[in-house]
């Protein structure tokens, strides 16, 4: 195996993670953010508050996207099977 191979494999490995979470983590970090500064505007300094609408959007995050999630991950499994001959020979 060459060294230009393993690195484009873990380059679309990383680039992989970063596409899926993202999908899961953003939505929650924007929900936090508005959360946030409605708290900052109203002197409310309670932490669980935070938490629950964090936690609802991340589920409906994963449910809603979860297809795709799961799509993603079968796509680049077979692209990475298909590509064993390239890695071994």
């Amino acid at each position: 195996m060459s060294p230009e191979v393993f690195v484009e494999i873990l380059r679309e490995a990383l680039q992989m993670v970063i596409i899926l979470v993202s999908a899961i983590i953003l939505p929650s970090l924007f929900v936090g953010l508005i959360v946030s500064v409605f708290q900052a505007a109203t002197s409310i300094n309670e932490q669980t508050i935070n938490f629950l609408p964090r936690l609802i959007v991340t589920l409906l995050a994963l449910s809603w996207g979860g297809h795709w999630l799961v799509s993603q991950i079968m796509d680049f499994t077979f692209t990475i099977i298909d590509r064993i001959p390239e890695v071994v020979g």
